[in-house]
């Protein structure tokens, strides 16, 4: 019976490079468990089968017919592990040195805490294009684990993070969320007053840089995911920078004109880039200030649309 499952979904990544990197530092304690949400794609799928044929440790293989989002293929993943703790993992990441199962195997044993976050790293390659994503992860997220013991669950997310089993079985993901963002953040909301919290120094590298236009598209139609959230959650979100630049763009009429202005900002990449981050987080935050409000006129959408 293996003590760790590591759960990896994706979705349009190929995450034969996780696998391998695994399968080199994973013992018999480790099983490690894939699930396709959807992609379909031969080629990526027919690597993995052949790295799983071959793997020194249980591999197993999921393919979905259709995308059915993030928390229904983590919540998938779960129910076909067989061990008392599930590690999930994004495609896109890497291990950030050998030692990375080895160091949640002893998190585990030693028993301080039933969720476990390892926190990560930005690659140091990234394009012109992905210069943004890069910037804002870096100045964002990338915190040690001290700084993240601060933070206490504002700072967990599931692209690094370690759980007891019985604590999924009885704080599931939340299925109403779909497409990206906010699903993590209002999960480790939800458990973080029943169940221990340890911030460990155990970062995995973000490999996965997205464009610009794809940082605009995410954050625009992260809205409904946000308001989900925030319902829940009223408390933690208010403490959040974010929900503060809302509320004051809420209260300043025709504040979606800005947009377009705010977008081409954001893709000047000749603009400094602490410049093009303000502009981004204002760009959201107008977003998720309008989620809620009448419809715009016609006019004002026409210029939207266009941004």
């Amino acid at each position: 019976m293996p003590v760790l499952s590591v759960l990896i979904p994706y979705y349009r990544h190929d995450p034969a490079p996780l696998l391998e990197a695994l399968l080199a530092q994973a013992t018999p304690d480790v099983e490690i468990l894939l699930y396709d949400d959807g992609t379909a794609d031969a080629a990526v799928n027919a690597r993995l089968s052949a790295i799983a044929k071959t793997a020194s440790a249980p591999v197993h293989l999921n393919f979905a017919p259709v995308n059915k989002g993030r928390s229904a293929a983590r919540n998938a993943l779960f129910a076909d592990a067989k061990s008392p703790w599930v590690l999930f993992l994004d495609a896109d990441m890497l291990p950030a040195d050998d030692r990375f199962l080895e160091r949640y195997l002893e998190a585990i044993r030693a028993g301080a805490a039933e969720i476990i976050f390892g926190g990560f790293q930005m690659a140091k390659d990234f394009t012109k294009d992905t210069a943004l994503h890069h910037a804002f992860s870096n100045t964002s997220d990338c915190l040690s684990a001290a700084e993240r013991d601060v933070m206490g669950p504002k700072y967990v997310c599931s692209s690094n993070l370690a759980v007891r089993a019985d604590v999924l079985t009885a704080q599931p993901f939340d299925t109403g969320f779909t497409g990206w963002g906010w699903e993590d953040s209002e999960w480790a909301a939800r458990v973080a007053g029943a169940y221990r919290l340890s911030h460990l120094e155990n970062p995995a590298l973000h490999l996965g840089l997205e464009g610009t236009e794809v940082m605009l598209s995410r954050f625009k139609n992260s809205a409904a995911n946000y308001e989900r959230f925030t319902a829940r959650h009223p408390e933690l979100a208010k403490s959040l920078t974010l929900y503060k630049m809302k509320t004051r763009l809420k209260a300043v009429p025709g504040q979606g004109l800005m947009r377009p202005a705010l977008a081409a900002l954001v893709r000047a990449g000749f603009a400094p880039m602490k410049l093009r981050l303000l502009g981004l987080k204002l760009w959201r935050a107008s977003w998720y200030a309008s989620f809620d409000s009448p419809a715009a006129p016609a006019t004002q959408a026409l210029r939207e649309e266009r941004a």
